[in-house]
């Protein structure tokens, strides 16, 4: 029997060495600060810095669509110049001064890209409405079945939208210097497209591309990360007991074996889509919460944070008027930055193909307890890294014994000054929802 050659490889973006434990951090510029402009952002860079935070993502910093606008100021989705800055947000001098900040801080800035759809009043509209798709009635159209009317979509059959978009791509990279792109609901635009965006922007020089989407084909050739939708999903149900446990570990082994290791996937508990429209991080997870974001930061996975998150998220954010976040110390920041610090600490918490696998450890309570190692051994210097977490996703409070091999050893306590001995025989003691981290 003839055996074809292998194939040539499939998923050929490469992950820059910068991002092997990166964490980012996404910016709502009308609602960071009182002032809600770059200027208030820029000032906010150190605050970001020192969460751990690597990547700050800003939403779309384009000025608004004003036609059949939703609120008194509009959706920062609905895009009305993809070449302009919003003026409520300032001038170019000013977007410019932001992005030079980031990057003396050794930030990396990437931008929200809305490639599907447009205000009603983009002046692409009356120049070009070949490039938008119509309704069975011959109308400009929203995104069918979405309570979006204040967008009209694009058809991108048409070869000069694909150049018009990707040059626009282009113009910021090379005019103000940003490291990439967060693009809204990827998945609606054509495969293909992207990698045409990405061939030439790599011209210019690489660049981070965030895809709003949960698809692994999506990696081939154009994206670094994307959403892993199903992660949250599952947590939020287990957060309310909705679901099983089994759920989460059914998550991870597709996300094991369905996807290229080199993928890196965004874990998240909030976001300006979830604040927003179904709540505080507190309302989504409960008692869950920091068990959530735990897992989301020493999990497989890069961890997101949303502006807010780090001061208690105290609220719903208005999507659509100015409404500042309410800025204070609170132990969700403070746990943040433990973890993210842990993370740095240990190669193998590292993302995607940087970082080791998480290995299930059964245990005697796998309806309610999820247990992993991350672990594998450093060659060069000759010594093993390993990490053994245990989150107990009940409300009961459980004692807990391990079985295979593979958790056994001498650790350290991640947060109190305290040594354990795992073998065969030891318990471990959970009070609801608690998790535990042992570095070893």
């Amino acid at each position: 029997m003839d055996i074809n050659p292998v194939p040539k490889k499939r998923y050929n973006v490469l992950q820059p060495e910068w991002s092997s434990h990166a964490v980012i951090y996404q910016v709502n510029t009308r609602q960071f600060s009182e002032q809600g402009n770059f200027e208030g952002v820029r000032k906010g860079l150190s605050h970001i810095k020192s969460l751990g935070a690597d990547i700050v993502w800003l939403m779309p910093v384009h000025p608004i669509g004003k036609k059949n606008k939703k609120g008194e100021l509009g959706s920062p989705y609905a895009v009305k110049d993809y070449l302009a800055i919003n003026p409520e947000f300032g001038s170019e001098e000013d977007f410019k001064a932001l992005v030079d900040e980031a990057h003396k801080l050794s930030l990396k800035v990437i931008i929200d890209w809305v490639p599907n759809h447009s205000a009603w009043d983009n002046p692409l509209v009356e120049q070009h409405p070949e490039w938008y798709a119509k309704d069975y009635k011959g109308d400009f159209r929203p995104s069918p079945w979405w309570d979006w009317s204040d967008i009209i979509e694009f058809d991108y059959e048409h070869v000069g939208l694909r150049k018009y978009m990707i040059n626009a791509l282009c113009y910021w990279v090379e005019k103000f210097d940003i490291d990439g792109f967060r693009c809204d609901v990827a998945g609606y635009v054509p495969n293909d497209f992207w990698q045409q965006a990405v061939q030439t922007l790599s011209a210019i020089r690489p660049v981070f591309m965030l895809a709003e989407w949960e698809n692994r084909d999506l990696h081939e050739n154009a994206f670094n990360m994307t959403y892993a939708w199903s992660w949250n999903e599952t947590l939020h149900e287990l957060a309310h007991g909705k679901c099983s446990l089994d759920r989460l570990r059914k998550y991870y082994s597709w996300n094991e074996r369905s996807w290229p290791h080199s993928a890196y996937r965004m874990t998240f508990v909030s976001n300006h889509d979830k604040n927003a429209w179904d709540g505080t991080q507190r309302e989504q997870f409960g008692y869950a919460l920091e068990a959530c974001i735990a897992l989301s930061v020493i999990g497989e996975g890069m961890p997101l944070i949303h502006n807010g998150q780090e001061a208690g998220e105290t609220k719903r954010l208005a999507f659509f008027e100015h409404d500042p976040i309410h800025w204070q110390e609170h132990e969700i920041g403070n746990l943040y930055r433990k973890l993210i610090a842990l993370k740095k600490s240990k190669a193998v918490l590292g993302n995607g193909e940087y970082g080791a696998r998480m290995i299930q450890v059964p245990n005697s309570k796998m309806d309610k307890v999820f247990s992993f190692v991350r672990c594998n051994e450093n060659e060069n210097e000759n010594e093993n890294e390993k990490v053994f977490v245990v989150i107990n996703f009940s409300n009961e409070q459980l004692e807990v014994t391990f079985e295979e091999p593979l958790f056994e050893g001498e650790y350290a306590h991640w947060e109190r000054d305290e040594k354990k001995t795992f073998g065969a025989d030891s318990v471990c003691k959970l009070t609801p929802w608690q998790f535990e981290i042992w570095v070893a």
